[in-house]
Formats: C-alpha cells, sequence, structure tokens
C-alpha cells in the first residue's frame, strides 16, 4: 500500500524556526552515540526534497521493529499537517538514509496501514506516552513509517 497524506482540521501548532537549532544538536547526539537520549532512541534520517532534489536531515525518535527495522511516527507535534519529511519520504521512498551510532544504512520506507499500523501504534504508545497526547490533539491519522535495510 502506498503513502497517505491526508491532513486534519484541527492540530497543536508546528515548532517554529527556534526548534531548528535543537534539532541540529539531536542530530550531532543522534550521530555519534548508540545511548538513548532521556529515555528515547534518536537517528537522523536523511531525505530527499520532493521539490529541490536537496538532502533534508531530520532527528527522529525511532521504535524497533521487526527484522531490524526502525519505525518512526509522522506525529508533527500533533500539527492538523503532516511534517515535511514525511511528505520527502512519500515521494521517494527509496532514497533514504539512517544515521545512527556512527553508522548510516540505506533505507526503504514503508507506511503501515490497517492492523500493522494498530499494532505498531499500541507498542510505540506503551513506550512513548507523549505520541499517544499527540494523536488525541488532532484529527489526522498520525503515519507510522517502516525503513527497512536495502
Amino acid at each position: 500500500m502506498s503513502f497517505s497524506h491526508p491532513t486534519g482540521t484541527r492540530g497543536a501548532r508546528p515548532p517554529g524556526p527556534m526548534f531548528r537549532r535543537v534539532n541540529r544538536v539531536l542530530a550531532w547526539f543522534a550521530r555519534r552515540s548508540r545511548r538513548s537520549l532521556l529515555g528515547t532512541r534518536v537517528l537522523v534520517l536523511t531525505t530527499v526534497g520532493r521539490r529541490t532534489g536537496e538532502p533534508r536531515a531530520t532527528p527522529l525518535a525511532w521504535f524497533p521493529g521487526p527484522d531490524g527495522t526502525w519505525r518512526v511516527v509522522a506525529s508533527n507535534w500533533g500539527a492538523a499537517t503532516n511534517p515535511a519529511w514525511y511528505l520527502n519520504v512519500a515521494a521517494h521512498p527509496d532514497r533514504l538514509t539512517v544515521e545512527t551510532g556512527g553508522r548510516t544504512v540505506p533505507v526503504r520506507a514503508r507506511e503501515l496501514h490497517g492492523a500493522e499500523r494498530a499494532e505498531a501504534w499500541r507498542q510505540i504508545t506503551a513506550r512513548a506516552a507523549n505520541f499517544r497526547r499527540y494523536e488525541q490533539g488532532t484529527d489526522r491519522e498520525i503515519p507510522v513509517i517502516d525503513l527497512t535495510p536495502r
């Protein structure tokens, strides 16, 4: 199944430009450390911009999936819209890399749907309650993406 792009009609306000500085620090940490940050595992997902074709690096919390996959959530802090990185992934699901703990891995993305998404979402929200709060604050279904090494 393909990537869905529905947006909601309500949700939180996405973080502003100041958050870019925080993201740079998170990306630096994720690229160099195998440790979690405040109990959260962080990776850097590098996508290809859907309009520019330029590489775009985004630090994201990740959760283990089956067979060594990484699962990430396109929550956008509970905003009504999907994050830009999600739209880039949807445009180029085979042109991605994951960086974590000093290694870079080319990956392929697949959005989870139906029962598979529901089970992944249950596991994710059991580990990170903030995602449940994001879900309650918006009326869109928050995408869960499975990243598989190529």
